[in-house]
């Protein structure tokens, strides 16, 4: 069995780094990534940037790009422009597009990993906490989506990556509006592939299981997953590198037929991760305050 790739906990480059694939695999793209300052969208960026792509990283966050933006130059010597958006708005997002296209000159790749998630019952779930889930995951995925097709992707053709998850195919506790979020953006996957291939736009999404090193894990229950994961069928986590490869694969020439599907990078634990009410117990007064 293959090893997995090295990886760091923080949001930090790695220290080394091997190629898997052709080092020059998107060199001279410039790749769109929400969600791009930290976590698994900072990964993404980081080996985009190793295989020679420009990259545009963007979040609320000003100060979480710019610093990952001087991190991830350094290491890969790849032009990062750091800028901040709210997805849920198209005005921002019209805003960085343009910018980005005023830095670069075009996007080829737009990756949608821009993300709002929390446990909580849906008995607790308030009115408003629901409905941010869905205007960050669902409206903003489409929204920037929109954006790129208008100023960029009509024209010239390009590729997006939308980040996802397994919640909405099995079902799970406290996670209903995620998982809700979440189906509704791999079903806009499969409609944008439909109705924007022959404007040569490919258009799929990545579904992660649990990863190592990343926000969302220590927020949602990573003591607990953590355990589970001894009896799925890798019996490992994965970790931020090895989803940024499915990523690189997807946003890539080697995924030139490969449009309008899901792609589970999870080792498998979606087919086997308990998923008990007990952990209800857990939390059962985290009631969201959104």
């Amino acid at each position: 069995m293959a090893q997995p790739p090295r990886d760091v906990g923080e949001d930090d480059c790695l220290p080394e780094y091997r190629h898997l694939f052709c080092p020059d695999l998107l060199r001279d793209k410039v790749a769109f990534i929400t969600g791009g300052g930290s976590g698994i969208g900072f990964r993404i960026a980081e080996i985009f940037m190793r295989h020679g792509c420009h990259t545009v990283i963007a979040s609320r966050s000003q100060l979480r790009v710019s610093t990952a933006a001087k991190k991830l130059t350094a290491a890969t010597g790849q032009r990062c422009l750091p800028l901040s958006l709210d997805v849920r708005s198209p005005p921002t997002v019209e805003a960085a597009v343009e910018e980005a296209l005023k830095e670069f000159g075009k996007i080829d790749i737009l990756v949608n990993g821009a993300a709002g998630n929390f446990l909580c019952p849906a008995g607790a779930l308030s009115f408003n906490a629901f409905k941010t889930v869905v205007d960050i995951d669902t409206v903003g995925t489409f929204n920037v989506s929109r954006v790129l097709y208008e100023k960029c992707f009509r024209e010239h053709g390009g590729v997006i990556v939308n980040i996802t998850a397994t919640l909405g195919s099995r079902g799970q506790v406290l996670q209903v509006h995620a998982g809700s979020a979440k189906a509704a953006v791999d079903a806009m996957t499969r409609h944008l592939a439909v109705e924007w291939g022959p404007d040569n736009i490919r258009v799929n999404s990545l579904a992660p299981g649990p990863v190592s090193g990343t926000e969302g894990l220590r927020r949602l229950g990573g003591a607990a997953t953590s355990t589970s994961v001894l009896t799925s069928p890798l019996r490992r986590m994965g970790n931020k590198t090895e989803v940024a490869h499915s990523a690189l694969y997807l946003a890539s020439p080697l995924a030139s037929y490969v449009t309008g599907t899901v792609l589970v990078v999870d080792g498998g634990m979606w087919l086997t991760l308990p998923n008990s009410v007990q952990r209800l117990a857990d939390v059962a007064s985290s009631s969201a305050k959104l």
